[in-house]
């Protein structure tokens, strides 16, 4: 069994992971819909840019993407950036930005698909009433689109909270790192890793909750607004 000590330690990681995924969630949706607005138009140079950043996020590994940015990116800051960067928690900062974009290029594609399910009719009602495209996009498509989209993003979080754990090797202090720190010191591999797999599950389980309540939130409003 761990002491008190070393599942406070634990705990510390698990903090700094949720830390992690907030941010990158965060980050990551809001890059999404913009990919996905961007997509929607008829600007042929903006769609092959986004079609360039979607295949290159899901071909390359993600361990490769956060090495990069954290080992490479860097190097093309001025010095005095960089300088500030590193006293400032590098790590956790370019490790929520490499999460973030190459979760943001399988968010888009999940809404790209909502999108596809809305008739374009309502677009183009939308558009013939007045409405410019950001506005339309803004109030009528994209919130129908997020609606219908919600099983696959809920999924898309899980997969992204799990993700975190890559952000050890670049030294973030989240719950794996902790976890095999904590092994390493101690030799408890099966007690170490078993409690952190069940804190791992915790906050599964509670991303699918939260998931689920959205949902339900959204088909009632929905069958509301049909009734």
């Amino acid at each position: 069994m761990l002491d008190a000590a070393q599942l406070h330690q634990l705990w510390q990681g698990m903090v700094t992971t949720i830390q992690l995924f907030l941010v990158a969630w965060t980050m990551a949706f809001t890059i999404a819909i913009l990919l996905t607005v961007i997509r929607a138009t008829n600007v042929r140079v903006a769609r092959w840019f986004v079609d360039i950043y979607v295949e290159y996020h899901r071909n390359v590994p993600l361990l490769v993407q956060v090495l990069f940015w954290y080992f490479g990116m860097p190097e093309l800051l001025p010095e005095g950036f960089r300088t500030w960067l590193y006293q400032h928690n590098a790590e956790l900062s370019l490790a929520a930005i490499a999460l973030a974009l190459g979760s943001a290029a399988y968010i888009a594609e999940d809404i790209r698909s909502g999108l596809r399910a809305i008739p374009t009719t309502q677009f183009e009602a939308s558009r013939a009433l007045g409405a410019s495209y950001i506005q339309c996009m803004r109030h009528i498509i994209v919130p129908q689109a997020l609606r219908i989209s919600i099983p696959p993003l809920v999924g898309r979080a899980l997969l992204l909270f799990k993700n975190t754990s890559v952000a050890m090797a670049i030294g973030v202090v989240e719950l794996t790192y902790q976890a095999r720190e904590i092994e390493n010191e101690t030799y408890r591999t099966f007690a170490t890793f078993g409690a952190a797999t069940l804190m791992y599950i915790a906050g599964s389980f509670l991303l699918l909750f939260v998931g689920s309540r959205i949902a339900a939130r959204y088909r009632i409003a929905g069958g509301s607004g049909r009734a």
